[in-house]
């Protein structure tokens, strides 16, 4: 399969939410609120893409960043279709070298399916993070 890799600035929402459910990430997301996943796709400051040969969103990498010292990669999708062939890996290395590179921490919560897959492709499990959940 031919991919093209992107920092896209203009995603439709549409997109983001059909990847979305093709990857299995909809049941921790909400596609059913359209200016919740507006504002997701508005504000984040990083979108690293993969495109099929037909221009199909396969893969994203959603990310805030400030550029400078951190990254926190928010959502990593890839189709299920097209799980297995390094296209999440491949999401993750353009999205730290684009946030900065070596000179930045890129963070993620993973989902419970995760888990194992992150430390296969280079990311280490830390104990000293904290956060505050959603209550809405």
């Amino acid at each position: 399969m031919t991919l093209t890799y992107a920092i896209e600035d203009d995603l439709a929402p549409e997109d983001f939410v059909d990847v979305l459910k093709r990857s299995g990430l909809d049941a921790r997301r909400p596609v059913d609120k359209p200016e919740i996943i507006q504002g997701m796709v508005d504000n984040a400051d990083l979108l690293v893409t993969a495109r099929d040969g037909d221009g199909q969103l396969v893969g994203i990498a959603r990310s805030v960043t400030d550029f400078a010292y951190c990254c926190y990669l928010s959502d990593l999708a890839v189709d299920r279709a097209c799980q297995r062939q390094g296209i999440g890996k491949e999401l993750i290395r353009r999205t730290k070298e684009a946030a900065g590179g070596d000179k930045i921490a890129l963070l993620l919560l993973s989902a419970p399916d995760g888990m194992d897959y992150y430390p296969r492709v280079g990311l280490e499990s830390f104990d000293n993070c904290f956060g505050l959940r959603r209550t809405q």
